[in-house]
């Protein structure tokens, strides 16, 4: 960073900036995201309340969230697809409006054959068709979709570890 200090926690970029401290805490987190305070800060050099403090602002900040990870076939959700988008002019606009729909699991700006892939979680094959056919392919800009089912979730982790 050409000697510049990151400023209030953020670098040039207005990523917040993340110490090795702070990378441990998250991983110990991914390990076990009920893991108590007092077995992280053990782990790590630090006080419960310490790391209960730097747990905080790292949710605050957005670096990461703590949610009970589902198979949404269990709780209900009979059909998940990826969708490939092509959009005609700005992607944000797009990608905007996916974000808001409740089904949408995941949206991605992407180089390669699609613009944006997202991740849809439905009820069923009815859920997913009008998810498709009236809500996606209908938004201004949207010039076509391509679909793949999900026949069955092989593996899902969110253990990749900090690096």
């Amino acid at each position: 960073m050409n000697g510049v200090a990151p400023r209030n926690g953020h670098d040039r970029t207005g990523t917040p900036s993340i110490d090795s401290v702070s990378l441990a805490i998250i991983e110990q987190l991914q390990e076990d995201g009920r893991r108590p305070y007092a077995a992280i800060g053990k782990a790590v050099g630090l006080s419960e309340a310490a790391v209960r403090q730097r747990v905080q602002k790292l949710l605050d900040q957005g670096v990461m969230q703590i949610v009970a990870v589902t198979d949404p076939l269990t709780v209900g959700f009979r059909r998940q697809a990826m969708v490939g988008i092509n959009v005609e002019g700005d992607l944000d606009p797009v990608a905007d409006a996916l974000t808001t729909m409740e089904e949408v699991e995941y949206v991605v700006m992407t180089a390669g054959s699609f613009d944006l892939l997202i991740e849809i979680v439905c009820e069923d094959d009815d859920h997913l068709l009008e998810m498709i056919n009236k809500r996606i392919r209908t938004l201004p800009g949207v010039r076509s979709t391509e679909s793949f089912v999900y026949l069955k979730l092989r593996k899902q982790t969110y253990t990749w570890g900090t690096r």
